[in-house]
């Protein structure tokens, strides 16, 4: 954040005398330079954040034999991914309304105001401290830490790795497994023929079965791995839509690009819910003529949803600033008699906070 200081001492030196100077607020047309400030009103728009999961299957080394030997079902052979979308959050932010430029001009003995810019030059105060603009999520990736790993190969025993071949490792490694099991079995019942001495002992040699046999099953079933995806998109409400197409999603790519046809389509749509009133006009019946005040926005109100054509993914009710208008603050903001303090909105350029104070 930038913040600008004027100092009215070396304004304009040569003014009249007496006079009481007001501040000038001119629309900023390019190629001019102003003695003041150029600043720009916000154009709103939403940061996306996709959370997907991203699950890994890798075919064990006996998985062709896991229905011969150990009649497991639905083994998979063939290493994929598959994916699931798990959330969806809209955030707004603000960017330079390049449309909506203006210009602070000070004249001499006005009282200089502490501007506050963001850093591509969106309004964000008048002399008070300037609102911190937050970061916006970024991409990431986190894989899952919880998951018991094993490597298969240690726990083969010297029977299976003198096999002469792959079937026979196979079959070998399913009486393994049977046998854990009836050893298991024997303990919870008492009949084994080394019993452990305690509760604690008998704790721990299961749970070394169990691992046994989870390393062994691994050659057959395969393992998954999984890993959370945080995917970030930026999309421009600039209008109402019905069904733009954000991006796409496969359930074994994961989020693709809106033109990839190789995902089924997410879909986002941006109500315009009409929430400001119309503009007064004068006695008279004409529009108002605006002052050469400071200009800050009324932002329109809309409802975005997100969805497919199965379910919704996020709906909200969101602040836009294209969906409102351009105002002026009455009064002189920066003249000696007052102190007024502006705070504004960096998504929208809406006054979030305005008080002023009488100097003593």
């Amino acid at each position: 954040m930038k913040k600008f200081i004027f100092s009215s001492l070396v304004l304009m030196a040569a003014a009249t005398a007496g006079v009481q100077a007001q501040t000038e607020v001119t629309p900023y047309t390019p190629g001019v330079t102003a003695e003041g400030i150029t600043y720009f009103l916000p154009h709103t728009r939403l940061h996306i954040t996709v959370t997907a999961t991203k699950t890994t299957h890798t075919p064990g080394e006996y998985a062709r034999f896991a229905q011969r030997y150990l009649r497991l079902a639905d083994v998979t052979t063939a290493p994929y991914d598959e994916w699931s979308l798990t959330s969806v959050e809209l955030t707004p932010y603000g960017v330079p309304d390049k449309t909506q430029a203006y210009t602070i001009k000070l004249k001499s003995k006005t009282s200089a105001p502490l501007v506050g810019l963001s850093r591509d030059g969106v309004l964000l105060s008048v002399n008070t401290e300037a609102p911190e603009v937050p970061e916006l999520p970024g991409p990431s990736v986190e894989r899952d830490k919880t998951a018991r790993k094993f490597n298969p190969a240690d726990y083969k025993t010297e029977e299976i790795l003198s096999a002469g071949s792959t079937t026979k490792m196979a079959e070998l490694t399913a009486n393994e497994i049977y046998d854990i099991r009836e050893n298991r079995s024997l303990l919870t019942k008492g009949q084994a023929d080394f019993m452990p001495k305690d509760g604690e002992q008998l704790k721990l040699m299961l749970a070394k079965l169990d691992e046994q046999e989870e390393a062994l099953l691994q050659l057959f079933k395969g393992t998954t791995s999984t890993e959370t995806h945080v995917m970030t998109f930026s999309y421009d409400p600039a209008k109402e839509c019905d069904r733009d197409v954000l991006f796409r999603f496969s359930r074994f790519l994961g989020p693709v690009a809106a033109g990839d046809l190789s995902g089924d389509p997410v879909y986002i749509s941006v109500q315009d819910l009409q929430s400001l009133p119309a503009e007064m006009p004068d006695e008279d019946g004409k529009k108002k003529k605006p002052a050469e005040d400071l200009r800050y926005v009324v932002p329109g109100q809309a409802q975005v949803k997100v969805f497919t054509n199965r379910r919704t993914l996020a709906e909200s009710t969101v602040a836009l600033a294209q969906f409102g208008r351009v105002e002026h603050l009455g009064g002189d903001l920066f003249n000696k008699k007052y102190t007024v303090r502006v705070t504004l909105q960096p998504e929208t350029g809406g006054i979030q906070r305005i008080d002023a104070d009488e100097p003593q």
